[in-house]
């Protein structure tokens, strides 16, 4: 069967596509491309939040591609991040991570956010059309992702277009020239820190133990890579799908705007609404497994569409009205299970003090643009605008 996802329609508005699949059969073959591995789509709820606490799929992608031709040459370090691995692995990195990357670290950053949004919402131009992703959805990320992990000022934007150009979909050689650069620059960090050691969070990982386990270079680079790059992707996207929704619908915004106090308890609501990531990162299964009554052979790669099972009306009733007063907390929006996202706090915390600020500094913001003239970013991977034009 063909992909119906790469349909240019499905960029700009993904779930009819998504609900169609859906009603159709909630689990179904799919082809994943050029790559030459047909597998499966999973666009249900209950089944997506099955595969993802299923241990019989796999997310080890070197074992899965060991032997397997192929011409790409993306950096292992970019290519068997923690999210290419299964437990045991997979429980004693992400265990040392924990250990640097926690609540209160995130609690102890929040002064730190609300100064960065302050001085980004301060070079707005009060009057005349700007870009709402350039202006505030990008910058403030990866200026906290940036400073949580040490990286200089002058060094940032060329990591903001390295970790943009990792998900060019479509070009490869984009991809694995950008995975390199990333590493190397990331391995010579790594490399300054052990040197001039400080107190951010990649010294603390550099110092991170459990008894006599402690990262080997390549898994403090591997991991150095991840977080920076899953560290502002979903908040960038987050922030700019969820002002776009809100600009959609003015009652929404209006009643937001004066109860500022509300933001945090709609952030799940607007997660659901319009999911940062799209589809969830590699699996495939290591033996046959029955997913919502359909079987699936051994060692073929499963996709599920968190987008699509965040808009299950099984699970979520009217899932495309977005319902500020609606319980959203059982969202797939951050993965589920041993997998999901370590830096969730940190991307509703951002989210949070962001759209607060420009509730309460700019409440008369508007689209500049009619929504079906705005431009989406073309990977099947995340869903996230690449351009919000607005006026304040």
């Amino acid at each position: 069967m063909t992909d119906p996802t790469q349909d240019p329609s499905f960029l700009q508005d993904p779930y009819p596509t998504y609900a169609a699949m859906r009603s159709s059969c909630p689990v179904q073959p799919l082809p994943t491309g050029s790559g030459g591995h047909p597998g499966y789509v999973v666009t249900g709820y209950a089944e997506a939040r099955e595969a993802l606490g299923d241990a019989r799929l796999s997310k080890d992608t070197a074992a899965f591609f060991a032997g397997k031709k192929s011409r790409r040459r993306l950096h292992p370090a970019v290519a068997h991040t923690m999210l290419a691995t299964d437990p045991p692995r997979h429980t004693r990195l992400r265990k040392l991570v924990t250990k640097a990357f926690t609540a209160g670290a995130v609690a102890q950053l929040r002064p730190f956010i609300a100064r960065v949004t302050d001085e980004l919402l301060d070079q707005w131009p009060v009057g005349e059309r700007f870009d709402f992703v350039a202006g505030l959805a990008v910058p403030l990320p990866v200026i906290v992702i940036c400073e949580l992990l040490g990286v200089p000022a002058g060094d940032r934007p060329a990591v903001r277009r390295w970790s943009g150009e990792l998900f060019a979909a479509g070009r490869p050689d984009v991809i694995d020239a950008a995975s390199h650069r990333m590493a190397d620059y990331m391995t010579g960090l790594v490399a300054a820190k052990r040197l001039d050691p400080g107190d951010c969070l990649l010294d603390r990982l550099i110092a991170a133990r459990d008894g006599a386990e402690r990262l080997s270079e390549e898994e403090l680079v591997s991991l150095a890579v991840l977080l920076l790059v899953a560290g502002h992707e979903t908040t960038t996207n987050f922030l700019g799908n969820a002002a776009l929704a809100l600009l959609q619908r003015p009652a929404e915004w209006d009643r937001l705007r004066q109860n500022p106090d509300d933001v945090p308890a709609v952030l799940d609501e607007l997660l659901r609404f319009d999911s940062p990531v799209s589809t969830a990162t590699f699996r495939y299964t290591t033996e046959a497994v029955t997913l919502g009554g359909v079987d699936i052979p051994a060692g073929v790669p499963v996709l599920v569409a968190l987008g699509a099972a965040n808009r299950d009306p099984v699970r979520f009733p009217s899932p495309d009205l977005l319902d500020l007063d609606r319980d959203a907390a059982a969202h797939l929006g951050f993965g589920h299970g041993i997998h999901r996202c370590v830096g969730a706090p940190l991307a509703k915390a951002e989210a949070e003090i962001a759209l607060r600020a420009v509730l309460t500094r700019f409440p008369g913001i508007r689209l500049a643009v009619p929504s079906e003239r705005l431009q989406w970013r073309r990977t099947r991977l995340v869903r996230g605008l690449a351009a919000l034009p607005v006026v304040v």
